[in-house]
């Protein structure tokens, strides 16, 4: 195995400038790879780029909004332009809310489907697109703990439910090349996002956490970014070449 294990290779990673993106990002730069990181935010991306932009790790930053249409193969012909090719596709992503059912709008569920699934689903399609005349590739999704165990608002756990299927249906079309499509799931990571869940200060309040603490074991410790970063790095290495169409869940025992 090569003493760092991305080496040459490129990564682009959506919603990067912090939490798990963030870890995930930095950890491919310290295992070889240029990566490119996405985010809403043009002065967060600037002060991310700065921030790991050193030891002659290389990385740029491209404004992409999920919920853009045009955002994947704007971000894919920079990223190309940089650095000849994509190895490795990151949809980190995305929104938390707490909206129940009977409070929650067509605009909104719209709204956080733009945002959670169908953003993923346009940058999966451009990398299956770039990657399939080389037949080479590894995509990996950010989903939730959500997924399996809906305890956010109903928009949320819906997009996170989706997220694992498409993995799953992507895994199935890829079967037999050289293109592996995986997901992790995060349970409560120590982020800035978990932390407002926690404290009720997610859109839509803390109303959903009357019904979902009881799923939750809250005596176990809650993981770090860098363990799901970990995981990303396991999915995009040779370490996981034979692992496609799984959702790998990293929650640190909570929602066994």
């Amino acid at each position: 195995m090569k003493a760092k294990m991305l080496e040459g290779q490129t990564a682009i990673v959506t919603g990067a400038t912090k939490g798990i993106g963030r870890a995930i990002a930095e950890l491919y730069l310290q295992e070889g790879a240029n990566v490119v990181i996405t985010a809403r935010d043009q002065e967060e991306i600037d002060q991310a780029v700065a921030e790991m932009s050193k030891d002659g790790q290389r990385v740029i930053g491209i404004v992409g909004d999920n919920a853009d249409p045009d955002a994947p193969e704007r971000v894919f012909e920079k990223a190309i332009e940089t650095f000849g090719q994509v190895d490795i596709m990151v949809n980190n992503a995305g929104v938390g809310e707490m909206y129940a059912i009977e409070k929650t709008s067509t605009e909104h569920f719209n709204e956080i489907l733009q945002i959670n699934l169908a953003g993923p689903f346009r940058f999966c399609r451009e990398a299956v697109k770039h990657m399939m005349p080389r037949n080479e590739g590894r995509i990996i999704n950010v989903s939730s703990v959500n997924g399996t165990t809906p305890i956010c608002g109903v928009a949320y756990t819906s997009t996170k439910g989706g997220i694992n299927t498409m993995t799953l249906n992507i895994a199935m079309r890829l079967s037999g090349t050289n293109i592996r499509c995986n997901a992790i799931a995060p349970g409560v990571t120590d982020t800035d996002a978990a932390r407002a869940w926690a404290a009720g200060e997610q859109e839509g309040g803390g109303e959903m956490l009357e019904f979902s603490d009881k799923y939750t074991n809250t005596s176990v410790p809650s993981t770090q970014p860098i363990d799901q970063a970990y995981a990303a790095l396991y999915l995009a290495s040779e370490m996981g070449r034979a692992v496609t169409g799984q959702v790998i869940q990293v929650d640190n025992g909570q929602f066994l």
